[in-house]
């Protein structure tokens, strides 16, 4: 994504439309809109019946873009933005509630209070791997909080991009929410703009660039990037539902999953009595031929499918491989590798596809040094029957979220903060941190004029005033 655009008519054109859209958005937000509770609760029910009535046409445009099944986007996509806008409308009045503050005996007597006030006008730049969760999900907040939002969503899913976006203007008031289609160019000279927040999901290289252009206005950002997300599974583990949930995790999507698990960890004689079972758990879930499985995605473009199909090694493949791929309909099968190196191509990026490597490390000690070692990943995945192993990688290591015993199903409650750290991202949403993202935590405090006890801490500091004012600061 380049940082400039060309002066044409036409980049001039839309750079006037982009404009006149923040505009019209700031001055809704400056005149109140946005404020009241009803109307932020009116909206957000707006957009529930949007999302019900839109589901079909939302569902039709996730099987072009990624073949996905109705039951998947149901799942991962669709439901998930439903109970969050059910639970943001269940807590969203508790959550404005002032919240008190103790002011100490210096202050004294007074009051204090912490308000949660919207930031303004707001940019969501939404992926396309889940573009419908990752779009609507940050806009439930973004409501909830009361801005006003440009959404992008990303022009690498078509399909879902146009569904959106008649979702949005369809259903929701263009003084709260419009929506700009397009691709770098568009999303260029919005980033030129003036926001009060930008949200960003995807890759950490476009992120910076996010981060480059919000610091010309000051503007704080929410970064939900990725990285290489580690499983280590310990000695003694249950490796029939160890190998299930990981491998529903990993191959959720075609892979296309930014907390899909990336590589697996394990001793050799895990990995030896693991294997079989990951193979049988690839064949439950998606059968012998998992191309036919109306279950199993579809790489989003061409360009990703060839990137992915670059990192499979057919000689360590002892599940899928490149003589099972389909360039035409972009079908990568479910891939697991054995002997992996930690050098090799697969584990120099990020896979963001259905490849799952195996390495071999000679227990927790070494699980622990190799996810130190690298950039702090988005989650890590921890199988043990041991408490002891499952509070070191809590403590020893640093990721957005550590998950025990469980893949991907963490992201999709509300009740629980998501986002990265370091590499991998920074800032949270879902629920009340999405909320809180959105909107700026305001100290309020009030003292009486009558008595006036600050004099006590006026100058001049003589005698015993200095003496007391001694007292009391140390």
């Amino acid at each position: 994504m380049p940082t400039e655009t060309t002066g044409t008519p036409s980049t001039t054109a839309l750079r006037s439309e982009i404009e006149a859209d923040v505009r019209a958005l700031r001055d809704s937000f400056d005149a109140g809109t946005t404020r009241g509770l009803d109307a932020r609760l009116a909206q957000l029910a707006a957009l529930r019946r949007g999302l019900r009535r839109e589901e079909p046409r939302l569902a039709r445009a996730l099987a072009e873009d990624l073949g996905k099944s109705r039951t998947e986007s149901a799942l991962t996509e669709i439901g998930v933005v439903s109970q969050e806008i059910a639970h943001t409308m269940k807590h969203l009045r508790s959550w404005l509630r002032p919240e008190k503050l103790a002011l100490g005996a210096m202050l004294a007597p007074a009051s204090g209070e912490l308000r949660r006030e919207p930031l303004g006008t707001t940019l969501i730049i939404s992926p396309w791997n889940y573009p419908v969760n990752l779009t609507l999900a940050p806009l439930v907040a973004a409501i909830a909080a009361g801005n006003t939002t440009i959404v992008t969503p990303s022009e690498v899913a078509p399909a879902t991009s146009a569904a959106l976006t008649h979702l949005l203007r369809s259903h929701l008031d263009p003084d709260w929410v419009r929506v700009v289609e397009g691709a770098v160019t568009e999303t260029t000279i919005l980033l030129e703009q003036r926001f009060d927040l930008i949200f960003y999901t995807g890759n950490a290289a476009v992120g910076r660039i996010v981060a480059r252009a919000a610091a010309e206005h000051l503007t704080p950002t929410v970064l939900e990037l990725g990285g290489k997300s580690p499983v280590f599974v310990d000695e003694g583990a249950d490796l029939a539902v160890t190998a299930r949930r990981i491998v529903w995790g990993k191959f959720t999507n075609a892979g296309q999953t930014c907390i899909a698990p990336d590589y697996l960890m394990a001793t050799p004689r895990t990995l030896e009595r693991l294997r079989p079972h990951l193979r049988r758990a690839v064949r439950a879930l998606y059968g012998g031929r998992p191309e036919r499985s109306l279950d199993y995605g579809r790489m989003v473009s061409a360009k990703h499918f060839e990137r992915v199909l670059g990192l499979i090694d057919d000689d360590r493949a002892i599940l899928g491989g490149t003589g099972e791929a389909d360039a035409d309909t972009r079908y990568l099968p479910p891939t697991i590798m054995q002997d992996v190196d930690w050098d090799d191509a697969v584990m120099g990026e990020e896979i963001f596809g259905p490849v799952l490597p195996l390495l071999a490390v000679s227990g927790p000690d070494e699980a622990i040094a190799r996810i130190r070692s690298g950039d702090k990943p988005l989650t890590a995945y921890v199988f043990s029957p041991r408490r002891a192993v499952e509070e070191r990688f809590a403590e020893e290591t640093s990721s957005g979220s550590l998950a025990l015993g469980v893949t991907l199903a963490h992201v999709g409650t509300p009740g629980m903060p998501f986002g990265g750290v370091g590499e991998s991202g920074m800032g949270a949403y879902h629920g009340r941190a999405g909320f809180e993202a959105f909107t700026h935590a305001k100290p309020v405090v009030k003292k009486p004029l009558t008595p006036d006890t600050l004099k006590l801490v006026y100058p001049p500091y003589r005698g015993a005033k200095r003496r007391m004012l001694r007292r009391l600061m140390r």
